[in-house]
């Protein structure tokens, strides 16, 4: 065994998303020693999280030792919410070391491969973030139905609403409008009681159907579809006006919307070097600087 093995350190990258989280173990050479998946992340590093990084550190067949040589990093979802990260700080961990970060910027850390850039996601939320020569860049991202402007549940929030003028006669009615009035029977007032309880992922849950109608030349679908794209040039276009040297779509929108988005804009764009795991252990990689 050479010098340099007797103590190698690893690295374990934690992607804990609103709708599930990654785990993935690195060693020095960047070689995948094991991965695992769990459901969605809450902002307690509770069973999910667990779940995941314990099946990937199943998976590499670490025992104690090994364990105690993992410097991890974990973008989790909800981060953001004050007092959230020093309560994070201070949990008991086996790990060598171990940092958070939102998952938001672990997955602009790993589109840039950890240098200066912005990412905008686009998915059930939407938001525009980065870092430029030590600054932080935030663009929206303030939680639907507030902000979020271009998501999904912006688009089928908008979808809801032109279906009730539509139903009122204050709009024409299309196959769109037509088919999302049929989900509430007909009834304005269905679509009110599902209002009361839905939440940004049930109104996202409405985003397929207004593409797929938009991308069939529904009047209303297009109207909707063209608006969310432009909400999304306008993110991407202020990230470079704040200084941003290049900028990544990100989230389950953006192939959709991406044909939608202005020509300028598209040109653009730069395709993303890796994932929010990546960036996770981008972020593990830096507490070896940091010692």
């Amino acid at each position: 065994m050479s010098a340099g093995a007797v103590s190698p350190h690893y690295f374990l990258g934690v992607d804990g998303g609103g709708t599930g989280c990654r785990a993935r173990i690195e060693d020095e050479a960047g070689t995948v020693l094991g991965q695992g998946l769990s459901g969605p992340a809450t902002t307690r590093l509770g069973a999910s999280i667990a779940k995941a990084f314990g099946a990937a550190i199943e998976e590499a067949g670490f025992a104690a030792v090994e364990i105690a040589r993992i410097r991890a990093g974990i973008g989790l979802a909800g981060i953001g919410r004050k007092g959230a990260l020093e309560a994070f700080r201070g949990i008991e961990h086996r790990f060598a070391s171990i940092d958070f970060v939102s998952d938001g910027v672990a997955a602009c850390l790993g589109a840039h491969s950890g240098q200066d850039g912005a990412i905008v996601i686009a998915g059930t939320g939407s938001i525009g973030l980065g870092f430029v020569e030590g600054r932080d860049l935030r663009v929206g991202g303030y939680g639907f139905p507030i902000s979020d402007e271009g998501s999904g549940a912006d688009l089928g929030l908008k979808a809801v609403q032109l279906a009730l003028r539509a139903h009122d006669g204050r709009h024409e009615r299309t196959a769109l409008l037509t088919e999302v009035m049929q989900r509430f029977r007909d009834d304005p007032f269905e679509a009110v009681a599902w209002m009361d309880r839905a939440s940004a992922t049930d109104y996202a849950a409405l985003a397929p159907m207004v593409i797929r109608h938009a991308d069939q030349g529904d009047p209303a679908g297009r109207r909707i579809v063209q608006g969310a794209a432009e909400q999304v040039d306008t993110f991407v276009r202020v990230l470079f006006e704040k200084g941003a040297p290049r900028v990544t779509l990100l989230g389950g929108l953006c192939s959709p919307l991406e044909p939608w988005l202005a020509p300028d804009v598209r040109l653009r764009l730069k395709p993303a070097d890796g994932d929010a795991v990546s960036g996770a252990i981008i972020l593990a990689r830096k507490s070896l600087c940091q010692r």
